[in-house]
């Protein structure tokens, strides 16, 4: 067990949350038991995962994409909803974005990289002032054997756009919603690019580029950074975890 400002002090300062600008509102959300024993973990603050935690009987829920971006948020309809079962029940909500995206050890970028076996070279995609996003080179393997290595890791069918070299050489990742920098990427001298959701809007790009694109998924891509805090805090602190596995399949 441990006081939650603890916890949230060592969460701000372990994702050097105080210096991200970012879209969302990163840190303690919602403030709710003074102890935390249980935590879960899940990509989105949805009211199915809120419930779940509760279920689970969690103190604390971190999330990747929280309930603030910014704006004033009305506390009504959905969102009352949500507010209403986390103070309830006395659970708290952290989210962590950008930085958990950012993280040089428990990073969604650098556990994908870890994935298909890469160790970074190098940080790229800038996003509200930093880098997020990481390049590095692999072994050779043909695009379809490592879009296969990735998809089985991650429990989905990764969509593979081959416009790029057969042999994969030199990778770009970035989780979520990124293929807007499908140029950035090719013009890193990467020939595939590891992302997760598809756009219609750039449905051309990789074929403009000459760049093989491999989409895992938004959610998919996201689960490995909040998987990877849960095992630190898990050591850290000794506390109980548990993952809240809600699949959007996008």
């Amino acid at each position: 067990m441990i006081s939650r400002d603890d916890l949230v002090s060592y969460l701000d300062a372990f994702l050097d949350v105080p210096s991200f600008s970012d879209y969302s509102n990163n840190g303690l959300q919602v403030e709710g038991s003074d102890w935390v024993s249980r935590i879960a973990f899940g990509v989105d603050a949805s009211n199915p995962t809120i419930e779940r935690a509760v279920e689970l009987g969690a103190d604390m829920l971190i999330v990747h994409h929280g309930l603030f971006w910014g704006s004033v948020e009305l506390l009504k309809g959905p969102m009352g909803r949500k507010v209403r079962t986390l103070m309830k029940n006395d659970v708290s909500l952290y989210a962590v974005h950008l930085p958990l995206d950012a993280h040089p050890e428990v990073g969604n970028n650098v556990q994908l990289a870890r994935i298909i076996g890469m160790e970074p070279k190098g940080w790229w995609g800038e996003a509200k002032g930093h880098l997020i996003a990481v390049w590095g080179e692999i072994e050779p393997v043909e695009r379809e054997v490592l879009a296969d290595k990735l998809g089985n890791a991650l429990n989905v069918d990764p969509v593979l756009m081959p416009y790029g070299p057969k042999v994969s050489r030199k990778v770009c990742i970035s989780s979520g919603l990124a293929i807007s920098w499908a140029g950035d990427a090719a013009a890193l001298g990467c020939d595939t690019f590891i992302t997760g959701e598809r756009s219609h809007a750039h449905y051309y790009a990789p074929m403009d580029y000459g760049i093989n694109v491999i989409y895992a998924g938004h959610y998919a891509t996201e689960t490995v950074g909040l998987k990877a805090l849960q095992k630190h805090l898990e050591e850290k602190f000794e506390v109980a975890t548990a993952f809240v596995d809600m699949p959007t399949g996008l």
